[in-house]
């Protein structure tokens, strides 16, 4: 058997800049139906916000017609308004969800 001779050559390389992924908003408003303790209760299950957070950012939407919720990458905050808006509708409630671009 012959010998084989191979060269291998190794190209690498590197981004000089990692672009972060843009940052979503997530948004809840204020409406004359939905009751506090059903925000609160949203908050807490699908933002995982302790009772005390889950309360404040409801007084916030409340009191101003809006309240930031969290933020996060487009997908993640994709899933959380569409989880918010089927459980307000399970439930019976016009409870509004948004996102948008930091």
């Amino acid at each position: 058997m012959g010998r084989y001779q191979t060269e291998e050559q190794v190209s690498s390389k590197t981004r000089d800049e990692t672009k972060e992924p843009s940052m979503y908003r997530v948004l809840l408003h204020n409406d004359d139906y939905t009751t506090m303790e059903f925000v609160v209760e949203v908050l807490m299950y699908v933002f995982n916000k302790s009772p005390e957070s889950a309360a404040k950012i409801m007084l916030n939407v409340h009191q101003k017609g809006i309240g930031i919720c969290g933020v996060y990458t487009h997908e993640v905050a994709e899933t959380k308004v569409d989880t918010v808006h089927n459980l307000a509708r399970e439930s019976g409630y016009p409870l509004r969800c948004s996102m948008e671009q930091e």
